[in-house]
């Protein structure tokens, strides 16, 4: 399948793993890439960069090009996490997404790099704003994806409408979790799929199998969107950034009443505590629209890779029926 993301990056699966903090390390980027995807190592604000250092070695020692996704709204803040990025110790990733706040300043040092820029677009708004800062391909990022981003548009308005108003390559994100979803990218013109919720219950995750269980046994409509579990984890994400997650009680107790949460100390405490104690009810656990695609078993990442893979045949299927 040539595409511009294949071709510049040398993959025979034209889908990028996303850079999810707190599930997608060196161990599942690196698993993706050498299956012929592009793995991305996911970086949260909180990140220590030498743990960043860890997670690149790991992802590079595949072999194959690699990807870090940073948070643009902390790196103010947390300017020693671009500097691990771009730490020459270990062989540098060839592709870096820079999303959720101001980011047209890192595309220059990015590029003197070396290194392929990416951002998160969720509106045609944010797309034509990606271009004009210099950024190589944009991520339309529809309101079905997991984790952070807005929930203006679906996945394939917002990309048709991406492809229409700009004049870089576009990648398809949000809900996209199978075959078909990167087969119908791929046919309304995007140069590949932004795929994250797929590898959630890989084996090379970082998450755990509580997590992974929960998660395995929630359908597609098991999430929700709002700003709740960043509201209790006072990390700093901007509010116009929402994440999608599995529904759980506390999502459900405060959605609507967040203005309260703060002055709740309990509430906050039973949320910061739940990921020691294992309080399910509590955890913050993202996943998209595509989640109910998941197994109770964990898969290898390869095997993931593998079957996304299979939309060459069916585009070629499409052909075929269409052709007669």
């Amino acid at each position: 399948m040539g595409t511009w993301l294949a071709e510049r990056f040398g993959l025979t699966v034209p889908v990028v793993g996303a850079p999810m903090a707190g599930a997608a390390g060196g161990a599942l980027a690196g698993a993706i890439s050498a299956a012929g995807g592009l793995g991305m190592v996911g970086c949260g604000s909180t990140a220590p960069a030498d743990w960043v250092l860890e997670q690149r070695a790991l992802a590079a020692a595949a072999g194959r090009p690699y990807g870090v996704g940073l948070l643009a709204w902390a790196l103010p803040g947390r300017p020693d996490l671009l500097d691990a990025v771009l730490d020459d110790s270990v062989p540098r990733p060839a592709l870096v997404s820079v999303s959720y706040g101001e980011y047209a300043q890192h595309v220059p040092v990015l590029h003197d790099a070396g290194v392929a820029v990416a951002t998160q677009a969720g509106t045609v708004a944010d797309g034509v704003a990606a271009v004009d800062a210099g950024i190589d391909v944009v991520v339309a990022r529809g309101g079905e994806g997991g984790g952070h981003g807005r929930n203006l548009v679906a996945t394939l308005p917002l990309l048709d409408a991406v492809l229409e108003a700009v004049d870089v390559p576009v990648l398809a994100a949000g809900g996209i979790g199978g075959p078909r979803g990167v087969a119908a990218a791929l046919a309304a013109g995007a140069a590949g799929a932004w795929v994250g919720t797929a590898f959630l219950t890989c084996r090379e995750s970082l998450l755990a199998d509580d997590v992974v269980g929960r998660q395995a046994e929630t359908d597609e409509t098991g999430t929700a969107y709002g700003t709740v579990f960043d509201t209790a984890s006072a990390v700093g994400w901007p509010n116009e950034f929402g994440g999608r997650a599995v529904r759980n009680e506390f999502f459900t107790r405060w959605q609507g009443r967040e203005a309260e949460l703060p002055a709740d100390a309990e509430a906050n405490a039973t949320f910061r505590a739940a990921p020691t104690s294992r309080d399910l009810s509590a955890m913050a656990l993202y996943a998209g629209q595509g989640v109910g695609r998941l197994g109770a078993e964990r898969p290898a990442a390869a095997e993931v890779v593998a079957d996304l893979g299979r939309a060459g045949d069916l585009l070629r299927a499409a052909v075929t029926r269409l052709g007669s």
